[in-house]
């Protein structure tokens, strides 16, 4: 059984990249390298691991990463300083009255 990760990089321009291997440490590296030119995290570097969750099933994990890359900076922040309590009221939207 194969173990994937979902993993949160904090870029050098204080944005988050959000992504989904098998071997997290390894992606981390090529990250840091620039392997993949072009790529988000590219003109970004350095990049910080700053969350990463492990899963038995490729397909949660990719439905994870999924919501992930929707959820707010701020809220992303929750998770990675583990406040979970604060998830379901950053998911909130707020109205103008």
């Amino acid at each position: 059984m194969q173990t994937s990760y979902v993993y949160i990089l904090q870029c050098s321009d204080d944005t988050y990249y959000t992504g989904v291997t098998e071997n997290v440490f390894k992606r981390l590296e090529e990250h840091q390298i620039g392997k993949h030119f072009g790529s988000y995290t590219f003109y970004r570097r350095p990049v910080e691991l700053v969350f990463y969750c492990s899963f038995t099933n490729i397909e949660v994990a990719i439905e994870f990463e999924k919501k992930l890359k929707k959820w707010s900076k701020a809220k992303k922040l929750a998770l990675i300083e583990g406040r979970y309590d604060d998830l379901p009221n950053l998911s909130k939207k707020k109205f103008k009255k």
